[in-house]
């Protein structure tokens, strides 16, 4: 046990007491000496604080977090999460058990939720992504819907590419967003759909096979008979 560190985290911890900030299981926890914590933050257990990170005031930080390098504004709820080189506005909610890789920037009021990640992208104020998502390469309008399973698919296993989706836009569940793409204000994707060309304002975007119902076809396998 490297009891110098222990004692340089026992001067940071006791600095951001002093400054207002509220640690709990504070042993659990390792914050750099250089990063900067608001008054009435909240930092839970198992919580990793690291490099040139900012976070305002009157969050709530854990447990089980990771920031490296990032931004965080102020009235944060950020919930066993990564974030690295991220930068985070005001009144967001990010997690559980997401990911903010380099250049993601989330704007106020935004919610990124349960298994999402969000790489070299602009999420708008008030956009929702809230479950099993991917945004990468792309710049996002406000107040959008990102329904479950999204995916902007931005390589093609040679170059990425940059999509863009207006303000309040809904994306479907189980879209696939093909860079580069446009989808235009108050867009609509269908559930399912994988999009190829650009949605102009105001339209609904279908692209899925049409469903066909082979009556019988479960007897005639003979699945019924096992």
């Amino acid at each position: 046990m490297d009891f110098n560190c222990l004692k340089h985290q026992e001067k940071t911890n006791r600095r951001l007491e002093e400054s207002g900030v509220i640690l709990y299981a504070p042993s659990t926890c390792y914050i750099d000496p250089e990063v900067t914590v608001g008054a009435g933050t909240k930092i839970l257990p198992n919580t990793v604080i690291l490099g040139n990170t900012v976070i305002g005031k009157d969050c709530i930080i854990g447990p089980n977090t990771v920031i490296e390098d990032s931004t965080i504004g102020n009235h944060n709820e950020i919930l066993s999460s990564h974030l690295t080189k991220a930068m985070v506005e005001n009144n967001v909610k990010i997690g559980p058990f997401s990911y903010l890789r380099p250049n993601a920037h989330i704007k106020n009021n935004a919610k990124i939720g349960n298994f999402c990640e969000i790489k070299n992208a602009v999420i708008g104020e008030g956009t929702k992504a809230s479950h099993l998502t991917y945004i990468g390469d792309a710049d996002v309008g406000k107040n959008c819907n990102f329904g479950c399973g999204t995916v902007v698919v931005n390589y093609n296993g040679k170059e990425k590419f940059r999509s863009q989706i207006g303000d309040h836009a809904f994306i479907g569940c189980n879209t696939n967003l093909v860079s580069p793409v446009i989808v235009g204000d108050f867009g609509y994707t269908a559930a399912g759909s994988t999009i190829t060309q650009n949605v102009p304002d105001g339209a609904l975007a279908i692209a899925r096979a049409k469903q066909e119902n082979k009556q019988g076809w479960v007897t005639r396998k003979g699945y019924l008979d096992k």
